[in-house]
């Protein structure tokens, strides 16, 4: 802070200048933009002091939506305790790994969380862990991704009018935390500009678990432009055919001004708007935590923000970026984020396999043994057993659903 520095400025999206700016003293309190207002001189190569602003921006605003059930992973996720609060490859759970993605000075240091009410003695002791405080808004049922992210837009508004969010589910898996934090501070210009910004994740396989994004032209690693098309979780043919196409995986996550938000909202889904409105004025607030007013909630239609806002918009638009991610919303997922023998076998925990190719074991205290036996899932808890074959991961969500009764482990730990 407050050296002399040089950038490269990268060409905006919609004027596409590249400029070198240097002998700019950079002012003691980032973030901030240099914003660059083209004229003729620009035109023939020239760069004038005047064409320079500086702009101190307020930190971008985290919103962690953890209302997610995670069935697909049970027996180990359940309802009681979902996948944000477990750990599978990482010392720390999956929310503890958000939330220490957005550490750096982009981002407000004090993010909201967004999570079920019957959640929240994980969620405080998680925070507590990490040392992290949050804002909380605590919901009394899940009424799916748009009233979770219109509860975090408005209470991104009541800190500041001119609020940026960058809205995160809790549970994906981004291990480059410096390209994830490169890809946002980009994407600001157009989240500054009104527009609705997803990360596309450049598809390397013809997945059936994920939603699709077609932009209106062609991308590489970095670029941006309107969405032409989203698109549903597809068959393995159709997603071939995505792949071909130039589709991009939706990762879900988003950018945009609370405002602009609100205002697409209102326009597309303005019973949500009133619902979570109402829900935050008649909540109960303790310290930072919110709990939704509860009829007020359960009035809101059930809706995803895809379906609800970025599906009819003409603000959507999407960023095209190269990091690795995953939703790791399966076990099969699950298995590929771990290290194998030479025979392709993964074990977690207190498992062995014996003769076998290609199996993924995670075991609880009870030892776990596979013998001659390849491609398989093999799940066990003190609870449960799951055994499935690879491929078939996303089956397991109706077996959740089927023993959820059954099932209900304590929630402590």
């Amino acid at each position: 802070c407050g050296e002399v520095a040089e950038w490269s400025i990268a060409p905006h999206s919609k004027c596409g200048i590249r400029a070198s700016v240097s002998g700019v003293r950079i002012p003691p309190s980032p973030p901030f933009f240099v914003l660059i207002w083209p004229d003729t001189r620009l035109a023939s190569g020239c760069l004038g002091v005047e064409n320079i602003k500086m702009v101190a921006l307020s930190p971008i605003i985290p919103v962690i939506l953890s209302g997610g059930s995670g069935s697909r992973l049970w027996p180990v996720s359940t309802p009681q305790k979902p996948k944000p609060f477990l750990r599978f490859n990482s010392g720390h759970t999956l929310l503890q790994q958000t939330l220490a993605r957005c550490q750096s000075a982009l981002f407000d240091c004090r993010p909201i969380i967004i999570a079920s009410t019957l959640h929240r003695p994980l969620l405080e002791a998680q925070l507590q862990q990490c040392g992290i405080a949050a804002e909380i808004a605590l919901e009394p049922e899940s009424r799916d991704s748009c009233a979770a992210a219109l509860t975090g837009a408005m209470l991104a508004l009541q800190r500041d009018p001119q609020a940026v969010v960058l809205m995160l589910a809790a549970d994906h898996h981004i291990p480059d935390v410096q390209a994830f934090t490169a890809a946002v501070a980009a994407a600001r210009c157009e989240a500054e500009a009104g527009h609705i910004v997803s990360f596309g994740i450049k598809a390397t396989s013809p997945a059936t678990g994920y939603g699709y994004i077609l932009p209106n032209q062609a991308l590489g690693p970095g670029a941006m432009a309107p969405v032409q098309r989203f698109a549903e979780k597809p068959d393995a043919t159709t997603a071939a055919t995505y792949v071909a196409s130039g589709y991009f995986w939706n990762s879900g996550n988003l950018l945009f001004k609370a405002a602009a938000l609100v205002t697409e909202a209102q326009t597309h889904a303005p019973h949500v708007v009133s619902a979570v409105a109402i829900a935050l004025w008649k909540s109960q607030r303790e310290n930072d935590c919110w709990s939704l007013n509860a009829a007020a909630y359960r009035a809101s239609p059930n809706l995803s923000i895809d379906y609800a806002v970025l599906e009819k918009t003409d603000a959507a638009w999407v960023m095209a970026v190269d990091y690795d991610w995953s939703d790791i919303g399966t076990w099969d997922a699950i298995a590929e984020l771990q290290s194998s023998d030479n025979s392709g076998n993964a074990c977690t925990g207190n498992a062995f396999v014996a003769g076998g190719r290609n199996n993924f074991v995670q075991a609880g205290a009870q030892r776990t043994i596979l013998s001659q036996v390849d491609d398989l899932l093999v799940i066990t808890t003190e609870d449960a057993i799951l055994i499935t074959r690879k491929g078939q991961g996303q089956s397991v969500k109706e077996l959740a659903a089927k023993f959820a009764d059954e099932y209900k482990p304590p929630t402590s730990g």
